[in-house]
């Protein structure tokens, strides 16, 4: 029997991305951030998450995308990622997704300058297509 993987859905620059929920610590609005000198550049700073100093990577940043402020809309996604946790900065995030495995196809064979390396296929949910984050890839800087 074919199970459902469940992922958080979340926006860069107008794209939509999934995240595995079994990595989501939580989903929290902007805290201040810290900034730590000579980190790489997609690293925005720490924030302070009840007592716990955590490393929010901007997502814009990772993916060499234009900058922008962040708003009201910003949040954090915590993710559990070995031994401690990473924050992630994205422009919003919305929604709990169930997707089968079946919804589930690996990334296209493209030879262009889209860049396949930070994701890991692609979700299809009726109209939307989901860009299934490989969170290795993402974090290894």
């Amino acid at each position: 029997m074919e199970s459902d993987i469940q992922v958080i859905s979340c926006t860069v620059a107008e794209e939509e991305y999934a995240i595995d929920i079994r990595n989501v610590q939580e989903i929290i609005k902007l805290l201040d951030i810290t900034r730590v000198p000579r980190v790489c550049s997609c690293i925005e700073g720490v924030i302070n998450l009840r007592g716990m100093v955590i490393p929010v990577m901007n997502m814009r940043k990772r993916f060499c995308l234009p900058d922008k402020t962040p708003d009201e809309t910003s949040r954090i996604v915590i993710i559990n990622w070995g031994e401690s946790m990473i924050g992630m900065l994205v422009d919003s995030a919305s929604e709990v997704i169930r997707l089968p495995e079946h919804a589930v196809e690996s990334p296209p064979s493209v030879k262009s300058n889209i860049n396949l390396e930070f994701f890991s296929g692609i979700g299809k949910l009726g109209n939307r297509l989901l860009i299934m984050l490989d969170l290795e890839k993402v974090f290894d800087i």
